[in-house]
């Protein structure tokens, strides 16, 4: 790893040195990426407080760690633990994208095979009985409506609609399904 420092750096003691070297190898050793990375060190005093900032490009983000303390080793240090962090954040959010994205109804489809396997419903609950939610406790207020009208609620949001039917004066469910069309559920 390249480390650029800009300001006045002093003199350190030799196992100070040696434990910035090293965390700056850790850090290098976290960015694991390819090619050579470089830092840049940038060490200010102003009114007895140095003033520590470390910068470092890591997958597309610029990432910066400053610390303050009045002495010089204690602001690196701090700095370098601040950077390592960030580090870290940004590398795990990186691991946790998944590759390949699922359709909704991939994602129902492993749901409904998870509740399936489990034996017992009211182990989840701990013998205790499943609580109802009521998600929208108003949609009796609403007024009955065609299957066309349902289809152009449906297209402002959603992939799924519950009404009313006005003809059969039924609960029907519209559904869109994943190549573009519906399916209609009555009761």
């Amino acid at each position: 790893m390249n480390i650029t420092y800009t300001g006045k750096q002093e003199k350190f003691y030799p196992a100070q040195t040696e434990k910035i070297d090293s965390r700056f190898k850790k850090l290098a050793k976290v960015l694991d990426g390819k090619g050579e990375k470089s830092a840049h060190v940038i060490l200010t005093r102003s009114r007895g407080q140095y003033n520590a900032e470390i910068t470092v490009n890591f997958m597309d983000h610029s990432l910066v760690g400053t610390e303050k303390d009045a002495d010089q080793y204690l602001a690196i240090t701090g700095a370098l633990e601040r950077l390592e962090k960030q580090v870290l954040k940004v590398r795990a959010k990186r691991r946790d994208i998944k590759k390949t994205s699922q359709t909704p109804w991939e994602k129902e489809a492993v749901a409904t095979a998870a509740i399936a396997v489990e034996p017992n419903p009211a182990s989840r609950t701990n013998g205790a009985k499943p609580k109802v939610y009521r998600v929208n406790y108003k949609a009796t207020t609403r007024k009955p409506m065609t299957l066309d009208e349902a289809v152009l609620e449906i297209e402002k949001d959603g992939d799924y609609f519950v009404y009313r039917d006005a003809r059969k004066d039924c609960v029907s469910v519209l559904m869109r399904r994943p190549d573009g069309n519906f399916d209609l559920i009555e009761s």
